[in-house]
């Protein structure tokens, strides 16, 4: 089999998860609000909730995959999963009751991305060819979704986002059957084997290092909407902002055969931390909505740079035995632990202070993360991978 038709079924699986994904992420709010009657700060205890899932779904989901060795097999259950869970969850009224089918719908979905991106990590290892080849077609789902399915409730209602999703949820669960698993290692994997992840100090002392940049990217994810209001922005341009960075986003990957890898990896995470620090400090400085949707240009800089460094570089400092475990821990913190971070601190700085001292305190933590992250760097077990 050649390497692209060996790869099609992954690169639609990732295609088709952050399709679905993005609806979640760009549309569920309105949802919310508009269909389902809840008020903003009902809103926000939903969202919450699949930060606080992907911290306890992924790393158990990592640990099922590698104890199983398979990831294939646990991609099925989570998609499955996730699609039961999605039906009953936009067929709730109370806040409740969507609070609790909202807690399974996100302890499915979150690890799919997850587990799907460490499957590509591997693969690409494998074939010597560039992840970002393979992970540039999430940011595709993502754009196509945003752009497409925006225009579709558009015109049907936000009532009927159910559909679409239920579809690309469905695209992903096929293409999951045609995927090519990893392969299976000798030695099985005890529950006691994750001391070692957590005893594993460049591991976590880099995790702990990279959140001050994960927290300020999360915390835009969240506000970037509402800032751009506040600066007298429409919400119609609000997509238009996305699909930037989006677009520039996936640049980065389908080019990362090209300039990846020149130096060291670490190098590059600390490139992406400056540019993070100049970025929030750029947006904090303006007062023109155009300005910041112009820089939104530099996410693919920025966490295109630092996604795609930092899991390569927490791919080599964990062992084998452990790599979805040591993937989805990462992406806890990535997404999870800085999710919720992000979402309480932001929410508070903006309401109280507003978006510009938000997004100028964001450049503070970014730029103290990228100074821990040089002073890593400079450390001996800095200098390992």
């Amino acid at each position: 089999m050649s390497k692209p038709q060996s790869l099609t079924p992954l690169k639609s699986l990732i295609f088709a998860f952050h399709a679905t994904n993005t609806i979640i992420i760009s549309f569920l709010p309105l949802y919310l609000m508009n269909y389902k009657g809840l008020d903003g700060s009902e809103v926000g205890w939903v969202l919450a909730i699949g930060p606080f899932a992907a911290i306890i779904s992924q790393p158990f989901w990592g640990y099922m995959s590698d104890k199983f060795k398979t990831v294939k097999k646990i991609l099925l259950i989570l998609i499955i999963g996730l699609l039961l869970s999605s039906i009953i969850f936009f067929n709730m009224d109370s806040l409740l009751w969507i609070l609790i089918i909202g807690f399974f719908l996100f302890f499915f979905s979150m690890p799919v991305g997850a587990l799907a991106d460490s499957l590509a990590q591997r693969r690409a290892d494998d074939l010597r060819v560039s992840f970002g080849s393979i992970r540039t077609w999430g940011s595709i789902g993502f754009a196509f979704s945003a752009l497409v399915i925006g225009q579709v409730l558009e015109v049907f209602g936000i009532q009927f986002m159910i559909w679409p999703y239920l579809a690309f949820g469905l695209m992903a669960l096929l293409v999951t059957l045609k995927l090519t698993d990893v392969e299976a290692a000798k030695e099985p994997t005890k529950f006691s084997d994750i001391k070692v992840l957590l005893k594993n100090k460049p591991y976590i002392i880099f995790l702990f290092f990279m959140m001050f940049l994960t927290i300020s990217h999360r915390a835009n994810d969240s506000f970037i909407g509402v800032y751009i209001v506040q600066l007298g922005g429409s919400e119609g341009i609000v997509g238009t902002a996305w699909f930037i960075g989006v677009a520039s986003e996936a640049i980065v990957f389908a080019t990362a055969a090209y300039w990846f890898r020149k130096y060291k990896t670490l190098i590059f995470v600390i490139i992406a931390g400056i540019l993070y620090s100049f970025r929030w400090f750029a947006y904090a400085a303006t007062d023109d909505p155009w300005v910041v949707i112009a820089l939104q240009v530099t996410h693919g800089l920025t966490f295109g740079v630092l996604y795609l460094a930092s899991l390569d570089y927490v791919t080599r400092l964990i062992p084998k035995l452990l790599q979805s475990t040591g993937h989805l821990l990462y992406y806890s913190v990535f997404f999870g632990v800085s999710g919720i971070i992000g979402s309480l601190l932001g929410g508070a700085l903006i309401d109280v202070y507003g978006g510009e001292t938000l997004y100028f305190f964001m450049g503070v933590i970014a730029t103290v993360g990228t100074i821990l992250l040089l002073v890593y760097h400079i450390l001996p077990f800095g200098k390992r991978v």
